[in-house]
């Protein structure tokens, strides 16, 4: 049996992940586990979407780094299973906190540094409205 075609929302999560600095197979295991009315083990996302086991292991890594998904467990059963936020707001936070620590922060710190280093009051204004513009973003 082959797996079915993803979704138009799987699609769209896979091309937003990297908008967040995630991999596109940890966009398209979100919006299954997202939309999940039943939690997804890695076993039915790796099935469902047509991804290697050890794709889905990584993208699931991701994501509990990001802190956009939880595992979960079913009295009984020995696998884990995954949850995400249902509320849209705690999902973007998620993942603007998640650019911001990956991506935002590492090059404010640099300039931050470079205008210590530089006699220039431009640069030190630039450091510093970066700085106050980081402070916007959650996490």
């Amino acid at each position: 049996m082959t797996a079915p075609a993803p979704s138009d929302l799987t699609q769209l999560f896979a091309d937003l992940a990297s908008a967040f600095g995630l991999s596109r197979a940890a966009g398209q295991c979100l919006a299954v586990i997202w939309r999940a009315t039943d939690t997804p083990s890695a076993e039915d996302l790796a099935t469902g979407l047509g991804l290697s086991r050890s794709n889905v292991s990584v993208a699931l890594k991701e994501l509990r780094q990001a802190g956009l998904v939880q595992v979960s467990r079913k009295p009984g059963l020995r696998r884990d299973f995954f949850t995400a936020d249902p509320n849209p707001w705690a999902l973007l936070r998620a993942g603007l906190a998640e650019r911001h620590r990956r991506e935002i922060a590492p090059l404010v710190d640099r300039l931050t540094a470079l205008a210590h280093a530089e006699d220039d009051a431009r640069l030190q204004d630039l450091a510093e409205t970066a700085g106050a513009a980081a402070q916007w973003f959650p996490g």
